[in-house]
């Protein structure tokens, strides 16, 4: 063999056990390397006539090498010790023998003659040999690949499930987002009210980045314009301008760009609401108002305030009645109830609750056994509910309602407002919707494996995207004709065998369909549409005609979020195996089949904490739970969920705090 080839097989290679290197012989070569440095053809050489052979020498025969060792001859060639480097990479490295002699001792033979004998080689033939080979090999295995460069744009729920589910070592990872920790979202409005601290539902970033085994950088910066023509994401610091230098401003190149920017509070164009509401979005959001509700009991508690200058202060409006607006304000009830009465006796009667709902309902999205539960519990607890109501005004001391039901505009006066009513999509995922685009929607529009439509190396996961459901009667015309083989114009219930699977992952409103319609499965939909066993392409779209109106599009949490990146960094680890390997669905406008299977969306089930330590939960199979016992489940997923053992321990110790001691007024 030379170069591990099969000899007289060009294209044979044998490595291992099963054969040997045939090392050519020098001598056997004496006259063509001779002949090779006499360019003069004069028959004898100087050593200097040697300089243009040497290294060719020696890596072609290293028995040379191994000669000029044995007779100290180190400095036979000034290049020497580049060739000797060289050859390191090159040759076969000996890195050492074991023997185990038993009765827990060895001996070894390492490079350099170095001899050891005795129990603590025991120890290092056991461990030592085996780091020293894992990493001789693994490094020099990884260095040869390069490496791709995924920047992530976020540190919310999408980007750090993803972070922390990503494990192959073959990319290199940046991490761009203006805040440097992940807050656990979800316990936002405990935090409002310091029922759980601030700094206990959230976990830096870096600690996250410093556990991967592969190369990961954080960078504390807002991403403000993404270049996908030069493939650059430019990028400026968000640091306060008295540490000096100004912003600083610079670019990140990427392969992959994963967006997960997540979106921000949804004003609807509303006069005043920026200025004048709070916001229950971030951390920061959170610790602004757990400031504001205890400044207005303060402020009220002063002697100089008159008697409707009190009222107003200590009311407290909530707008919008999905799960954040009910969970602040039955925290909020709870807060005032349970702490600040005992502390401020005097303001009691003159604390207001309101919460405003421009739905019929609150909590919309959850069961009506739930929603009717919530109005009830909320009206023993004395926050007022008013349905019905859209906010068209805020000014820093009133805030102004237009009521459906009469078409009347209704002034509200408050002391402190949050606004809680929805999404949108921030500024610089606007502009990338412009430059790609997708003018006319909400936020960035996917396909099924969270691809940015006309992006093929850009994903957008989380609150900033929804996924573009394909609709079954744009393809209907190709499924038919991947089915029909034959091309004769029908099909039998048994000819779409092959593609029914496929038909059912690509689109999973199919599903949906059959379930409503209480169908076992696609072939029962059709045996039980026709007498006839032929089935044309007319009475095809027939039969599905109805299906599309099962697609829905993804409900904005941090559930989804969080199946979205854990589901994107398993096709990013096993990205080079499905490439040789798709496992997909058939593709109905293509060859072959999709890389992976697409995101699918697993429903586990949603709470609404309704204060009182009751808490309604609505899981799989419309199970509906109400009441203290469903308080305590939620105690515990909440706790299972959150993203590390640190912040797990924190919480906990803050519930056991708040029963222990109620919960801290002090204005920090």
């Amino acid at each position: 063999m030379n170069g591990l080839r099969v000899k007289e097989l060009s294209d044979v290679y044998a490595i291992g056990d099963c054969t040997t290197v045939d090392q050519r012989k020098i001598m056997e070569d004496i006259s063509t390397i001779f002949e090779a440095a006499d360019t003069d053809h004069s028959g004898t050489l100087t050593i200097e006539e040697f300089q243009d052979v040497v290294e060719d020498i020696i890596i072609r025969y290293p028995q040379v090498e191994l000669y000029l060792k044995s007779n100290h001859l180190f400095e036979v060639t000034e290049s020497y010790s580049r060739i000797q480097k060289e050859m390191k990479e090159r040759k076969y490295r000996h890195l050492g023998q074991f023997a185990p002699l038993g009765g827990s001792k060895a001996a070894a033979e390492l490079p350099g003659d170095w001899v050891s004998m005795g129990r603590s080689t025991q120890w290092l033939c056991g461990g030592g040999l085996a780091a020293v080979c894992h990493t001789a090999f693994a490094d020099a295995g990884q260095d040869d690949i390069k490496k791709k460069k995924v920047v992530v744009l976020g540190t919310g729920w999408a980007g750090t499930s993803f972070l922390k589910g990503l494990k192959d070592p073959c990319y290199s990872v940046q991490v761009v987002s203006p805040r440097n920790y992940f807050s656990f979202t979800p316990l936002l409005p405990s935090v409002t009210c310091g029922t759980v601290e601030a700094r206990s539902i959230v976990e830096p970033i870096r600690n996250i980045v410093k556990k991967k085994n592969f190369d990961a950088d954080f960078k504390e910066a807002e991403c403000y314009k993404i270049d996908t023509v030069n493939k650059k994401v430019h990028c400026k610091t968000t640091q306060p301008s008295h540490l000096g230098g100004g912003i600083e401003e610079f670019t990140v190149d990427y392969d992959y760009l994963v967006i997960a920017m997540g979106a921000r509070a949804n004003t609807f164009n509303t006069p005043g609401v920026v200025e004048n509401a709070h916001f229950l979005k971030e951390v920061e959001d959170a610790q602004r108002i757990r400031r504001t509700v205890i400044d207005c009991f303060e402020r009220a508690s002063l002697p100089s305030i008159s008697e409707e200058e009190r009222k107003r202060i200590l009311h407290f409006v909530v707008v919008g009645g999905g799960p954040a607006g009910v969970e602040f304000a039955a925290e909020l009830h709870d807060f005032v109830k349970e702490d600040l009465a005992k502390l401020y006796p005097a303001l009691k009667q003159y604390v207001k609750i309101t919460l405003l709902e421009a739905g019929d309902n609150i909590l919309n999205m959850f069961d009506k056994r739930i929603t009717a539960f919530a109005e009830e519990k909320f009206a023993r607890d004395g926050i007022q509910l008013k349905t019905g109501s859209m906010v068209v005004k805020v000014t820093d001391r009133d805030i102004s309602t237009k009521e459906r039901s009469t078409g009347q505009t209704v002034i509200i006066p408050y002391g402190m407002c949050v606004w809680a009513t929805g999404i949108g999509s921030r500024p610089v995922v606007m502009d990338f919707m412009k430059q790609i685009g997708q003018t006319n929607r909400r936020v960035l529009a996917t396909d099924e494996w969270l691809r940015v439509e006309g992006c093929n190396e850009i994903y957008a996961l989380g609150d900033c995207a929804t996924i573009n459901q394909r609709s079954v009667m744009e393809d209907i015309a190709i499924i038919f004709s991947k089915a029909d083989k034959n091309n004769s114009g029908t099909l039998r219930v048994d000819d779409f065998k092959e593609v029914i699977n496929d038909i059912c992952e690509r689109y999973p409103q199919v599903d949906l369909y059959l379930k409503k319609k209480q169908l076992k499965n696609f072939n029962a939909l059709l045996k039980n549409s026709e007498e006839d066993a032929e089935i044309n392409i007319e009475k095809f779209k027939t039969l599905l005609a109805q299906v599309d109106s099962q697609m829905k599009n993804l409900p904005a949490t941090a559930q989804v979020a969080a199946q979205q990146g854990s589901y994107l960094a398993d096709c990013f680890n096993r990205m080079k195996i499905c490439e040789a390997n798709p496992e997909g669905p058939m593709r109905f406008r293509g060859t072959g089949r999709h890389r992976f299977h697409p995101f699918r969306y697993r429903h586990l089930g949603q709470f609404a904490p309704l204060g009182g330590e009751q808490t309604a939960a609505q899981l799989p199979g419309d199970w509906v739970s109400i009441g203290h016992s469903t308080q305590w489940l939620w105690y515990s997923v909440y706790a299972s969920k959150l993203v590390s053992w640190r912040t797990r321990v924190l919480v906990v110790s803050d519930w056991v705090r708040r029963f222990t001691f109620g919960r801290d007024s002090s204005r920090i």
